[in-house]
């Protein structure tokens, strides 16, 4: 197998997976430097990391995010076959550039007294819970929502 020391930008492509070792594991897209020569259907590589640095395996689990750009730079063990997956053994990583924030637009959460819904643009039907997270019922529609919390008010007696 071969190792080359190199430095890699990209795109964290996968969640973090810890190792009972101390390890942490991610992978990150790679894109080619000529990407723009390359035709549009082109598959991005990715490079499987992995590192035991404490710094770099907590910064990894608690704020490194999917889509975040990142620099990385450390160990690329080629596979000494073709088929082989690539790896990195990451000693330094730089976080270039923060993915965005999500922004649940099509998710709505909204609490009717003692009561939360959750409004969901592409379906009809309407989870509702106690407050304190215990399962009321599924209302048919937004205008049924107050028929199915006074149903459960009367069977359990106004305890939400």
């Amino acid at each position: 197998m071969d190792t080359t020391h190199c430095t890699i930008d990209g795109w964290v492509d996968a969640l973090h997976a810890p190792d009972p070792h101390g390890t942490a594991m991610f992978g990150l897209t790679v894109c080619p430097a000529d990407a723009d020569t390359l035709p549009e259907d082109a598959p991005d590589t990715v490079v499987s990391c992995t590192s035991t640095a404490a710094g770099i395996v907590h910064e990894l689990l608690t704020r490194i995010q999917p889509g975040d750009l990142l620099r990385v730079t450390g160990t690329l063990d080629q596979p000494s076959v073709p088929s082989g997956p690539t790896r990195l053994t990451v000693d330094v990583l730089q976080v270039l550039d923060a993915a965005p924030m999500l922004v649940l637009s099509d998710m709505v959460i909204d609490r009717y007294g003692d009561y939360c819904v959750i409004f969901d643009a592409d379906i009809d039907t309407v989870p509702v819970f106690t407050a304190c997270g215990m399962w009321v019922g599924l209302a048919d529609n937004p205008d049924t929502i107050t028929t199915l919390i006074d149903t459960h008010e009367r069977v359990h007696g106004g305890d939400a």
